[in-house]
C-alpha cells in the first residue's frame, strides 16, 4: 500500500511537472503579454473579477498609490463590474490584490525594476523592491485580464520579471511640429504600460524652439510661433513621468539644428549679415552657433542652468548632430582660429566646442548625452554616445560598436527610426547587442535604446499612429530576455496590444476615421478605409524628398496620414497567395476570394462617392486594383468568362505599382505572382 502510494505521488508530480512544461510551449499562444516577462509559468488557479475587489499596500507611496487608483479605473472600464471599494488600504490581508515593495525611489539609471507577481487561489501578490517595481508588476498584472461568457478573471500564473536593458527610450522630436501636452502625456502612459522608462524630449531644432526663457525670452517669442511650453508645464510633464517611473531627458541641439535659437540671438551666429528664420522645410540647414564667440558659451552656461533647473535627471542632451560648419567655413575669424588651435577640421572644432559644454553641464550636476558626432578621442568617458548611424552610413560595425570599443557607455537609435516607416519586424529583430560580438564586460557599456520619433510629418492628429502599436514591439526587444523574437506570434500579440493602448487615450485608432472623413467630406469611409489595410505610407523619407515636399504648415491630413505600416489584410493577402501557389488549398482560396471581392465591392461603393480634389487622384487607382481584382476572382471560381487581354492586365499591374499620394500598394507582387500563374497555366 505504501509503495502503491509513493508511485501515486509520483506519477501526480510527474504529470504537474509535464502541464508545466507543456505550459511554458503553449503560453505565448495563449497570452497577449508585451513585453514578454523574464519567467512565466502558470499554476492552474483563477480569481474572479467581482465588486469585493480591493487593493493592499503594505506602506506609504506616492507613486504606487497613483499607480494603484489608476489600475482600478481600467480594471473597472475593462470588464464593466462595478468595484464596490477597491481603493488602496494599507495592510489588509484580506484584500484580492496585496502590493509589497521595500522603498520609494529617486528614478536613477540604476533603479531596480523587477518585481514577482503570484496569482494564487484567494489573492494576488506583487512583491519587488522598489515602488517602480510595483509600477511595472501593475502592467503586467492588467494585460492578464481574461474572460469567459459568465465572468471576467485573473488567470494563475507566476511571473518573475526584469529588464534586459537599464535604458528603454521614446524620443519626441516637438521642434518640427509642436506637441500639445496632451499628446506628450497619453505617450508617457503607454511608454509605462509597455515598460519604458525613459522620455527623450527633443525641444529645439530648426523649426521651433518649444522652452520657455526667463533667461532670453526672445528664444519663445521670436523662435516658437509662439508654441512651447512654460515652465509649469515642464515641470508638470516631469513630475506627470516620475510618477509613472519615467525619466525625462531634455535636449537643446547645438552647435548646428540652430536656426531658431538664432532666428532669436542672431548675434550668436557664424556668419554675419547673415538672415535667419525659423525654417519651414525639414532637412540639414546651415546656421550654426559660433564656437569662437566667448559670448556664446556665456549664452549656453545660462541657458543650460535655466533648462538643468526644470529636469531633475543626471542626464543632458546636447545633440551635436549633422553639423557640416559650412557657416565655419565662410567665417575668416574661424578657420584662423583652428589654425592657430591647431584644429584640422570641423570635427575638431566642433569636439573643442562639445568640451567646454561638458565642463559647463558638470557645473550644473549633469552628464552629457549626444548624438554620435560628439563622440572623439578627447571626448570624457562620461558622456553617453547616441548612436543613430550604422553601417548604411558607411560604419563597418556602426558607432555603438565603436562607440563601445572606445569604452563610452551607449545607447541605440539606430534601427529603431520609427518615422522611417519600416515594417515592424525590422525594428523588433534588432539587437542592441547584435552589431559585434563584445566580451561581458563591455556588453555592460550597452545601456539600452531609443526609438526616435522625429516629428518633420506628423501632427497631434496622427502621431500616436507614427509611434504605436510598433513601439511595444521595440519596448518588448529592450525589456524582455533575447531570445523572444518570433516574428508571427509578435503579430498576435501585438493587434491585441493596438487595442489595449486605447485604454490610455492612443488615437492611432480611432483617429484615422477623423482623417477618412475628412477626405469624403461627411461621406461613407468604408470604402476608402478598405484601401488603408493593403496600402501604406512611403518608406525611408521618401515621401518628403529632400525635406521640400512639404513645409511646418501642409496639410496632414491626406490618405497617406491615414495609412500606416504593417497593413493588415496586405499581410494575409501575401500570406494566402504564397501558400496558395504552394498547395491550393479551400482555405487558401477562400481567403483570397474573400479580399478580392472585398476590393470588388468596396471599389463599387468608392464610385458612388461624391468625388472632391482629396478623392479624385485615387479612383484611377482603385479602378485598376478592382479590373484585377475581377480576373482572379474569375479564375479562383474557374470561371473564366471575362477573357481579359493579357497585356491589359500587365498594364493595370504597372501602374499600381506607382505610388498612389505618397503611398505604396503592398500586395502588388502578390497580385503579379497570381496574374502570371493563372496566365501561364491555363
Amino acid at each position: 500500500m505504501k509503495v502503491l502510494s509513493v508511485f501515486l505521488i509520483y506519477i501526480f508530480f510527474l504529470s504537474f511537472s509535464f502541464t508545466t512544461c507543456f505550459s511554458q510551449e503553449v503560453l505565448k499562444d495563449k497570452l497577449t503579454l508585451m513585453p514578454w516577462p523574464k519567467e512565466i509559468k502558470a499554476n492552474g488557479t483563477k480569481i474572479i473579477i467581482d465588486s469585493n475587489f480591493t487593493i493592499s499596500i503594505n506602506k506609504q507611496g506616492n507613486r504606487v498609490h497613483n499607480a494603484s487608483v489608476k489600475f482600478l479605473r481600467k480594471l473597472a472600464n475593462k470588464t464593466g463590474v462595478f468595484i464596490d471599494t477597491g481603493f488602496p488600504l494599507y495592510n489588509n490581508k484580506k484584500a484580492t490584490l496585496i502590493l509589497k515593495f521595500q522603498k520609494e525611489v529617486d528614478l536613477s539609471l540604476e533603479t531596480d525594476e523587477s518585481y514577482e507577481l503570484i496569482v494564487k487561489k484567494d489573492k494576488i501578490e506583487i512583491i519587488a523592491l522598489t515602488d517602480i517595481g510595483i509600477i511595472r508588476g501593475l502592467s503586467t498584472l492588467l494585460q492578464l485580464v481574461n474572460s469567459n461568457s459568465n465572468e471576467f478573471f485573473f488567470e494563475g500564473f507566476i511571473i518573475k520579471d526584469c529588464p534586459r536593458f537599464k535604458w528603454r527610450g521614446l524620443m519626441i522630436d516637438v521642434s518640427r511640429h509642436f506637441q500639445p501636452i496632451e499628446v506628450i502625456k497619453r505617450n508617457l502612459e503607454a511608454m509605462a504600460f509597455m515598460k519604458m522608462n525613459v522620455f527623450h524630449w527633443h525641444l529645439s531644432d530648426d523649426q521651433g524652439f518649444r522652452l520657455e526663457s526667463k533667461k532670453y525670452p526672445k528664444l519663445h517669442e521670436l523662435a516658437s510661433d509662439d508654441q512651447y511650453y512654460t515652465h509649469e508645464q515642464i515641470k508638470d510633464i516631469v513630475n506627470y513621468a516620475d510618477k509613472l517611473g519615467i525619466r525625462v531627458i531634455p535636449e537643446i541641439d547645438v552647435p548646428g539644428h540652430a536656426t531658431a535659437i538664432l532666428t532669436a540671438y542672431p548675434e550668436f551666429g557664424s556668419k554675419e549679415s547673415y538672415e535667419y528664420k525659423i525654417e519651414r522645410f525639414s532637412g540639414v540647414f546651415d546656421p550654426t552657433l559660433n564656437p569662437i564667440n566667448p559670448k556664446v558659451y556665456t549664452f549656453l552656461e545660462n541657458l543650460f542652468a535655466e533648462v538643468s533647473s526644470l529636469f531633475p535627471d543626471v542626464y543632458f542632451h546636447i545633440g551635436g548632430d549633422e553639423n557640416e560648419g559650412k557657416h565655419w567655413d565662410d567665417n575668416i575669424e574661424i578657420q584662423l582660429f583652428k589654425k592657430k588651435n591647431g584644429l584640422k577640421s570641423n570635427h575638431d572644432l566642433q569636439t573643442y566646442f562639445n568640451i567646454k559644454l561638458e565642463k559647463i553641464l558638470k557645473k550644473y550636476g549633469k552628464k552629457m548625452v549626444g548624438w554620435d558626432e560628439i563622440m572623439t578621442a578627447n571626448m570624457p568617458k562620461s558622456a553617453i554616445i547616441h548612436s543613430w548611424r550604422g553601417k548604411n552610413e558607411g560604419f563597418e560595425n556602426g558607432t555603438l560598436a565603436e562607440a563601445v570599443e572606445k569604452g563610452y557607455k551607449t545607447i541605440l537609435s539606430n534601427g529603431y527610426y520609427i518615422d522611417r516607416m519600416q515594417p515592424v519586424e525590422e525594428y523588433y529583430l534588432i539587437d542592441p547587442t547584435a552589431e559585434v560580438r563584445f566580451t561581458s564586460e563591455k556588453e555592460k557599456l550597452i545601456l539600452g535604446g531609443e526609438a526616435t520619433m522625429w516629428g518633420e510629418l506628423v501632427t497631434p492628429l496622427t502621431i500616436d499612429s507614427r509611434i504605436w502599436p510598433r513601439t511595444a514591439a521595440i519596448a518588448e526587444r529592450f525589456w524582455s530576455p533575447k531570445d523572444i523574437r518570433d516574428v508571427n506570434n509578435l503579430h498576435k500579440r501585438l493587434r491585441k496590444i493596438s487595442l489595449q493602448l486605447e485604454d490610455f487615450g492612443i488615437t492611432h485608432l480611432k483617429n484615422k476615421d477623423v482623417i477618412l472623413r475628412n477626405m469624403t467630406k461627411g461621406q461613407e469611409i468604408n470604402s476608402l478605409n478598405v484601401l488603408t489595410e493593403i496600402y501604406e505610407p512611403l518608406k525611408i523619407y521618401s515621401r518628403n524628398k529632400g525635406g521640400t515636399e512639404y513645409k511646418t504648415f501642409s496639410p496632414f491630413t491626406l490618405f497617406a496620414d491615414a495609412c500606416t505600416t504593417d497593413a493588415k489584410d496586405a499581410r494575409i493577402f501575401n500570406k494566402s497567395v504564397n501558400e496558395f501557389l504552394k498547395k491550393s488549398s479551400k482555405k487558401s482560396k477562400q481567403r483570397l476570394l474573400s479580399l478580392l471581392e472585398k476590393w470588388h465591392y468596396n471599389y463599387l461603393a468608392f464610385s458612388e462617392l461624391k468625388t472632391n480634389p482629396l478623392l479624385k487622384n485615387i479612383k484611377p487607382f482603385y479602378s485598376n486594383l478592382n479590373s484585377i481584382s475581377l480576373v482572379l476572382i474569375e479564375f479562383l471560381k474557374e470561371e473564366n468568362t471575362l477573357k481579359k487581354d493579357y497585356n491589359a492586365i500587365l498594364n493595370s499591374l504597372t501602374k499600381l505599382k506607382e505610388p498612389m499620394e505618397d503611398t505604396e500598394l503592398m500586395i502588388v507582387s502578390s497580385i503579379s505572382d497570381l496574374v502570371k500563374h493563372f496566365y501561364l497555366n491555363k
